[in-house]
């Protein structure tokens, strides 16, 4: 078992098992960049491992649709096209994603069914239903000719859902009471909560009270994956009387997949078109709108500084904020909270003290120690968190008395497996890669941040030199352009000049030939210069124009 990716951070969870020749890896995500991957979109982990045995890979299998579990699969299926299983709802979700991408003519996705067993190789896996806050959500209980390997995926114990498709304990147990599990990979996230994470429906009474209060128009907000939760919205518009205009592409995606495969049963005439929202009084209104994290562009921060099309946020109007606030993003929410107050919105977020307006999609302490209880496994790997989340799962593992043994496996680490042991053998490599994801799927190099880092710090400075190509004669003084350098000192560029020019006077003609010569003479007297007189470290980049 080789962890490549989620194990010590959230988000790019990929997992690879191997037996031999054959390798299966569970899951593809993304992870979102940290503040300092100056213009990267997103981040995948890095496959060398995979690419390195490209010919014994067997397939891709998929536990749920969210971005952090498939997010990665345009980068792994350009480097390694092999088959990809996942749920009827998740491929929906990937066609999009590899589409987007111009890679859905040449993918091979296969759709697998819960309690359905199917084979790759060496291993036999049984997709086990589990209840996320996505719909269609599988763990996976993998046969292997050692022992069964578990993995839960995102889950949580949620025996009512909405959709009337519960959590299968009893598969669960069945898998312990047939001589228990090999090793079981359990979800971290919420390992510091304590008690039971509440059910999808225990938001109900509370949301269904905002509605009946809300004066004027509500604008209801939430991550455009949680499909109970658009479900219940639709449902208490349409027991309301409201209209509902759905704004925001990925709310709009998803709720459209979400109907196609008839997660989502809208009456008809309920939604309506975004155009249609000024044909009805703000009474008889709710405007699903995207952007709960508060990202810069979605359409609820638009919205909340009066620039959206559709979505006009007036004095009085409900926006309802229906999601958790994701570790990092606080800053941008709490701008967009700021710009709804100051339009004399009330605005409805995190909201504990009269009932739920979100719960969680992941376990708390006591379904992790149910599960651990239920299937009996010999050794227990923490997955999905960072290394304070797997080290307080260990010691709630240890805590049930059941694993024969906890192992705490971190990225690249091989784990090896018989009937009896697991032990650590070594290492492979892993990492990051960082992508930026305009238009085509590019990546973006170590240096590339260092620079643009340099860039956002000390700015950049261009000397221009104009050189004669017969001569070799200099025509005129260099010119000086400084950008973001942040030093307005007339007597700094001038010296600057001067020290440019005293350069290019003292290299003899040939050098003046060689412009790659001549921009590094330039670039290294300028910078001993600008370091003496500011302590600054801009990038440098000579221009020599040719006459």
């Amino acid at each position: 078992m080789i962890p490549l990716g989620g194990l010590g951070e959230f988000g790019m969870n990929c997992m690879a098992l191997r037996w031999q020749d054959d390798i299966i890896v569970i899951d593809a995500g993304l992870m979102f960049p940290e503040e300092e991957l100056l213009g990267v979109d997103i981040v995948v982990p890095d496959i060398s491992y995979l690419t390195e045995n490209r010919s014994k890979v067997k397939a891709i299998v998929l536990t749920h649709g969210h971005e952090d579990h498939i997010g990665g699969l345009p980068w792994i299926l350009s480097e390694l096209n092999v088959p990809v299983y996942g749920t009827e709802f998740t491929l929906a979700y990937v066609e999009g994603k590899l589409d987007e991408h111009r890679l859905l003519d040449d993918a091979d996705l296969i759709e697998m069914l819960p309690g359905k067993r199917f084979t790759l190789g060496p291993f036999s896996i049984m997709p086990i239903r589990v209840t996320h806050s996505l719909v269609d959500c599988v763990a996976l209980a993998i046969h292997t000719p050692v022992g069964v390997i578990l993995h839960t995926g995102d889950f949580k114990v949620d025996l009512a859902p909405p959709d009337g498709k519960p959590f299968d304990l009893q598969a669960f147990a069945e898998l312990g009471k047939n001589g228990g599990v090999l090793a079981l990979l359990q979800d971290s996230t919420n390992v510091d909560r304590k008690g039971w994470t509440p059910g999808e429906k225990a938001v109900r009474p509370r949301l269904d009270e905002l509605f009946a209060q809300t004066k004027k128009k509500l604008f209801f907000s939430c991550f455009s994956s949680s499909i109970h939760r658009v479900s219940l919205a639709l449902e208490l518009a349409h027991k309301h009387g409201r209209k509902v205009a759905i704004i925001g592409r990925s709310l709009d995606n998803s709720s459209e997949i979400a109907q196609d495969l008839g997660y989502l049963k809208v009456p008809q005439g309920l939604i309506i078109n975004p155009g249609q929202i000024r044909d009805f009084p703000p009474e008889k209104l709710c405007i699903m709108i995207s952007g709960t994290q508060g990202e810069p562009m979605s359409a609820l921060s638009r919205a909340a500084v009066n620039n959206h099309k559709f979505a006009k946020i007036d004095a009085g109007d409900t926006v309802l904020m229906s999601s958790r606030v994701i570790p990092g993003n606080e800053k941008s929410i709490y701008r967009v909270i700021d710009h709804l107050e100051r339009r004399d919105a009330k605005v409805i977020h995190d909201d504990g003290t009269n009932g739920l307006i979100h719960v969680s999609g992941h376990g708390s302490q006591e379904e992790l120690k149910l599960m651990i209880n239920l299937v009996k496994p010999k050794f227990f790997i923490p997955v999905h968190g960072d290394y304070r989340h797997l080290k307080r799962h260990i010691e709630l593992a240890a805590s049930t008395g059941i694993p024969e043994k906890n192992i705490l496996l971190e990225d690249g680490e091989i784990l090896e497996f018989t009937k009896d042991t697991a032990t650590k053998n070594g290492k492979v490599t892993t990492g990051r890669v960082c992508i930026d994801s305009g238009g085509s799927i590019e990546v973006v190099e170590d240096v590339v941040i260092r620079d643009r880092q340099h860039l956002s710090e000390d700015g950049i400075i261009l000397p221009i030199i104009a050189i004669n190509k017969r001569s070799g004669k200099v025509e005129s003084l260099p010119e000086i352009v400084m950008r973001g350098f942040g030093v307005d000192d007339p007597q700094v560029i001038a010296e600057a000049r001067q020290i440019v020019q005293r350069t290019l006077e003292s290299s003899n003609i040939e050098e003046k030939q060689d412009y790659g010569v001549m921009k590094e003479k330039v670039r290294n007297d300028l910078k001993r210069f600008i370091q003496k007189s500011t302590s600054r470290r801009p990038l440098i980049m000579p221009v020599i124009m040719e006459i």
